[in-house]
């Protein structure tokens, strides 16, 4: 046996007003497209925002359905949508900020496992990493060069 460690380096910001300018504004529209999301069940809110290599910025929040779990999470209806309208454009960067109607959210959320694996299928199809940004609805910012930092050991095509 062999054991093998795997270790990932992430950045942390103290809040918002501590990232540059540009990505402050691409939270922002994160923010604003949470507040957008359709969620009666969980009452819990999240938006992404999306930037493409051409400067366009595609956001999406999360879209409950009472037929669980047909709904979608922010991540993919916004990188979905990048993919069907902007085939062959590339997603540099991308920010989420998720709040609870039932509690504060002050630590950082992640995107969850179906949705970091649909962000490593693009970052796999673009061969170029994309940078994560997260966040709860105030407090601490997480910031990942790479989807990989973040499921590290990838479900791809090449084991198909």
């Amino acid at each position: 046996m062999k054991e093998v460690k795997i270790e990932t380096t992430l950045q942390v910001y103290d809040d918002i007003n501590e990232l540059p300018k540009s990505i402050q504004n691409l939270m922002d529209s994160a923010i604003e497209a949470r507040e957008n999301a359709y969620a009666p069940y969980s009452k819990f809110n999240v938006g992404a925002a999306i930037l493409l290599d051409n400067s366009i910025v595609v956001i999406g929040s999360n879209q409950e359905n009472a037929c669980f779990p047909s709904g979608l999470c922010a991540e993919r209806t916004a990188i979905y949508y990048a993919g069907a309208k902007y085939p062959k454009a590339k997603i540099l960067k991308m920010a989420i900020t998720a709040s609870s109607q039932n509690q504060v959210t002050d630590k950082p959320i992640p995107p969850c496992g179906s949705c970091r694996q649909a962000i490593a299928e693009y970052e796999i199809k673009q061969n170029q990493p994309v940078e994560i940004y997260f966040m709860g609805a105030k407090g601490k910012v997480v910031k990942s060069n790479s989807l990989a930092n973040l499921l590290p050991l990838l479900f791809e095509s090449s084991v198909l």
